[in-house]
C-alpha cells in the first residue's frame, strides 16, 4: 500500500462480507450483479467456487466437473504418470466416467457454506497477564472446540480463520469432498507452454486449465475413493462463455489467495529482503541441480519429481521478481515512510489509544522473530530428508496419542488422520531413495558451512556430523540411513501409525532414531515460536485497528491480508507500461504460439495444434478486435498465490477464464501494491474451449458444461 490513498480502486482482495462497503465502486466499474448478491457464499456465483489443494477451482456443470489450472492439477497428473503413460507430456482425457482417475492422495475440494464471527469466542475473555506461550495454548484450545463442534455435522470441514493479525477470528465450515477424480488435462505443451522461460512473463501463451470431477457416496454424502461413488451436483455452476471479454471490460475473481504481507513492519521486510530471499535464491539453485542431476530426464525417478521441481523453479524466478520489485519501488524506504506517517496520525488523533506501546513493542518483537528464523533455517533445511519426516510425524503422534483428542496438538488429532494417511500413500509416488539422498547432501553442506552459532549439538551428535567431513565421508554415512531403513514401504508407514511411543524407540530404523535423538529439541523450537505467536497476538491487533482506523480516515476501506480464505478482486482487462519504453498489450493470440514454437521443449507445441493455427481454423472462438482466437489477457486485478485457479468472472458471473499468473513486475504486489505494475495473467475461455474442441475434442465435456456466446457487457 502507498502512503496515501491508492491511486487504484483495484486494490484490494476483500471479503464477501465487505463488498457492500465498495458496492458504489463495483457498480461504477461494471458490475451487473448486485453487490450483496455476490456476499452470499451460498448463492451464486460464490456457492461454485471452491478451494482444492492450495489453489481455486470452480464447478461448471451440475455433475461434478470442477476447472482449475493445469498447474493446479499438476501433483495428479504426475501421480498417475509412468514412463509407460507419461499425462505430464501425452495430456489426459477420461472418454467416460469409469475412465477418470483418482486424484493425487490427499485431494480434497472444500465448498464454503458459512463464515461466522467468532472472535468474542477466542479473544473475548483472554487476559492481558498471560505469557506469550499461555495465550497462545488459550487462543488455540478455544479454536479447537469451535472446530471440534462444526465438525459434528458430518462430512463438513471447519477451521478458525484469523484476520487483521488476531484482531479478528471468522469460523468457517465448508462441505469436505474427499472423493476427487482427474477428468481431463491438455498435454503437457499446451498446459505448460513456455515453461519456467516464460513463467511470471508476458506476453503468454500458457493454456493453463484442467478437470477434476467430485465424487460422493450414493446418498450425497462426502466418501472416500469408492467405485459405487456417484458425481457430486452442486447447488450452483458457472455458464461458460464462448465469446468472453474484450480491452476494457470489467472482470472480477473470486477465489482462495494464499498470503500477502502488505501490513508487515519494517524490521520483517527488511530480513526478508536483506536475508532471506538473497539465502534462498542460493539454495533453491543447488536444489534444483541436485534433482536433475540424480534424475534422468523421462525416468521414473524424474516423473516423481517434476511437480516438485515446477514449484522450486517457480519460487526460484518469483523470488527474482520479488527481489527486483523491492528494489524497484523502494519498498524499504516506502514501508519507513508509511509507518512514519502512521505514527504521525496516532500521535495527532489517538495519542491515548495504547497504539504507540503496543506498535514499538511489536517491531522488537519482529526482530526478535528474524533472528530466531536466521538461526533455525539451516537446520530446517537439514531435517527435510522425507523418510525422516515420517519417522518425526510417526513420532510425535504416539506422543499426542497418549493425550485426550481435544488436547491434542493441531494436526494429531483424530480429525488429521485421514490426511495423514493420505500423506503417507501420496509419497509412494514422489519419492526416490537416490534423488533424496542427493538433497540431503546439498542441504547438509550448507548447514556445515554456517558458523558454530547457528550448528544444533544434538543433531550432530545424532548423525555423526562434523566440519571436516569429507563429501565422500557424508555420502556413506547416508547411505546407510537408505539402505537400512523400512519407512519406504507403505504398509510399514502406515501401520506405524498404531505403534505406541515406546515401541518407536525400540526402532533400529535410523529415520526413527534420529527423528528420537531431535525430538526434545524439536519441542523446545516450537515452545519457542508459541511464545513469540502468543505474543504478536497481543500486539498485532492493536497495530492493526490503528491501521483500519488510519486508512478510514483516509476513505479507503482496509481488506485483510490474504489467509486462504475467500476473496473477491475486481477490476478491468487492460494491457500496461510497467517500464519505460515497454509495453503490454491485453491479449495474445494463437498466432503467437506458432512465433514462439521451435519444436523443443518448452516451446514444442502438439503438431495437431500447429495445423489449426496455419489453417486458421478459429471456429467460433476468435476475437474480432485481435483477428484470432485470444490465448492469455492481462487485467489489473490484485492478486497472489493461492489465486492460481481463480474463476475470472465477467459483469453478469459468467466464467471467462481462469487466473494463472502474475507478471514479474507484479510480483512484490505481495508486500506493496502498485496500481502502475500489476497485472495478472488469465488464460481465457475461448482458448479453453477451443483448445477441447479443436485439439482434443473434448466433446464429451463441452456437452456437459452449459456454454454461453452472448457477450457479458
Amino acid at each position: 500500500m502507498a502512503v496515501a490513498m491508492p491511486a487504484s480502486a483495484t486494490e484490494g482482495m476483500f471479503t464477501p462480507d465487505q463488498l457492500p462497503e465498495i458496492a458504489k465502486d463495483l457498480r461504477a466499474k461494471g458490475l451487473k450483479l448486485k453487490p450483496a448478491q455476490i456476499s452470499d457464499l451460498t448463492g451464486f456465483p460464490m456457492g461454485a467456487v471452491v478451494s482444492i489443494n492450495g489453489c481455486t477451482a470452480s464447478f461448471v456443470s451440475t455433475q461434478g466437473l470442477v476447472v482449475t489450472n493445469h498447474h493446479c492439477a499438476y501433483g495428479s497428473i504426475q501421480y498417475n504418470s509412468t514412463e509407460e503413460n507419461n499425462y505430464l507430456e501425452d495430456g489426459f482425457l477420461a472418454q467416460d466416467f469409469d475412465a477418470e482417475l483418482p486424484a493425487a492422495p490427499g485431494s480434497r475440494i472444500y465448498v464454503t457454506v458459512d463464515v461466522d464471527d467468532v472472535t468474542d469466542k477466542v479473544t473475548g475473555d483472554l487476559s492481558e497477564s498471560l505469557s506469550g506461550e499461555e495465550r497462545f495454548a488459550a487462543i488455540d484450545s478455544a479454536r479447537k472446540a469451535l472446530v471440534s463442534e462444526c465438525e459434528e455435522d458430518e462430512g463438513h470441514h471447519c477451521n478458525v480463520a484469523s484476520f487483521y493479525g488476531g484482531l479478528q477470528y471468522k469460523l468457517i465450515k465448508s462441505l469436505w469432498i474427499k472423493d476427487v477424480r482427474l477428468v481431463y488435462a491438455p498435454a503437457g505443451p499446451i498446459g505448460k507452454y513456455g515453461g519456467d522461460i516464460d513463467n511470471w512473463m508476458w506476453p503468454r501463451h500458457t493454456g493453463d486449465f484442467s478437470f477434476y470431477r467430485a465424487y460422493v457416496s450414493p446418498d450425497g454424502k462426502s466418501a472416500d475413493y469408492s467405485e459405487e461413488n456417484v458425481p457430486f451436483t452442486p447447488q450452483h455452476t458457472l455458464k461458460v462463455s464462448g465469446a468472453g471479454l474484450d480491452d476494457g471490460d470489467f472482470v472480477m475473481v473470486a477465489g482462495y489467495p494464499g498470503r500477502t504481507s502488505r501490513y508487515a513492519r519494517l524490521a520483517e521486510v527488511e530480513n526478508t529482503f536483506d536475508w532471506n530471499y538473497p539465502t534462498w535464491q542460493v539454495v533453491l539453485k543447488d536444489w534444483i541441480g541436485a534433482i536433475e542431476g540424480a534424475s534422468e530426464p523421462g525416468s521414473d525417478a524424474r516423473i516423481k519429481y517434476e511437480s516438485r521441481l515446477a514449484g522450486l523453479n517457480n519460487f526460484m524466478k518469483n523470488l527474482g521478481g520479488q527481489i527486483e520489485g523491492a528494489r524497484r519501488v523502494g519498498l524499504v524506504d516506502r514501508r519507513a515512510e508509511r509507518e512514519a506517517a502512521l505514527n504521525a496520525w496516532i500521535a495527532d488523533e489517538a495519542p491515548d489509544a495504547g497504539y504507540a506501546e503496543s506498535i514499538e513493542a511489536l517491531d522488537a518483537l519482529a526482530k526478535e522473530t528474524a533472528m530466531a528464523a536466521q538461526k533455525s533455517y539451516w537446520f530446517g533445511n537439514a531435517t527435510r530428508p522425507q523418510l525422516y519426516n515420517i519417522a518425526r510425524r510417526l513420532y510425535r503422534l504416539s506422543k499426542e496419542s497418549e493425550k485426550a483428542d481435544a488436547d491434542r496438538e493441531t494436526g494429531y488429532q483424530e480429525r488429521d488422520m485421514d490426511r495423514m494417511k493420505q500423506s503417507f500413500t501420496a509419497i509412494d509416488r514422489r519419492y526416490d531413495p537416490a534423488v533424496d539422498k542427493a538433497e540431503w547432501m546439498v542441504f547438509l553442506k550448507g548447514y556445515l558451512a554456517q558458523p558454530e552459532a547457528q550448528r544444533v549439538d544434538v543433531f550432530d551428535t545424532a548423525l555423526g556430523l562434523n566440519g571436516s567431513m569429507s563429501e565422500a565421508e557424508m555420502s556413506a554415512m547416508l547411505d546407510r540411513y537408505y539402505a537400512e531403513t523400512t519407512l519406504g514401504d507403505l504398509d510399514t508407514r502406515l501401520a506405524l501409525m498404531e505403534a505406541t511411543t515406546e515401541e518407536l524407540e525400540a526402532s533400529d530404523d535410523p529415520f526413527m532414531q534420529l527423528a528420537v535423538a531431535l525430538y526434545d529439541y524439536g519441542m523446545e523450537r516450537e515452545g519457542a515460536r508459541k511464545d513469540r505467536a502468543g505474543r504478536r497476538a497481543t500486539l498485532q491487533p492493536k497495530y492493526m485497528e490503528a491501521i483500519i482506523a488510519w486508512q478510514k480516515a483516509q476513505g479507503f476501506t482496509a481488506y485483510p491480508d490474504a489467509n486462504s480464505t475467500l476473496r473477491v478482486t475486481y477490476g478491468n482487462v487492460m494491457g500496461g507500461s510497467p517500464k519505460d519504453g515497454l509495453r503490454y498489450d491485453p491479449f495474445t493470440t494463437l498466432e503467437g504460439i506458432i512465433e514462439k514454437d521451435n519444436g523443443e521443449d518448452p516451446f514444442n507445441s502438439p503438431q495437431k495444434q500447429l495445423n489449426l493455427i496455419n489453417a486458421k481454423d478459429y471456429g467460433s472462438y476468435a476475437l474480432k478486435s485481435i483477428g484470432s482466437v485470444p490465448v492469455n489477457f492481462l487485467t489489473d486485478l490484485d492478486s497472489t498465490g493461492g489465486n492460481s485457479g481463480s474463476a475470472t468472472l465477467n459483469a453478469r458471473g459468467e466464467l471467462v477464464g481462469l487466473l494463472f499468473d502474475g507478471t514479474i513486475e507484479s510480483v512484490n504486489s505481495d508486500w506493496d501494491f502498485d496500481p502502475r505494475t500489476t497485472r495478472s495473467i488469465h488464460v481465457d475461455s475461448r482458448y479453453m474451449l477451443w483448445v477441447m474442441d479443436k485439439v482434443d475434442e473434448a466433446d464429451r465435456l463441452l456437452e456437459e458444461m452449459d456454454i454461453v456466446n452472448a457477450r457479458g457487457r
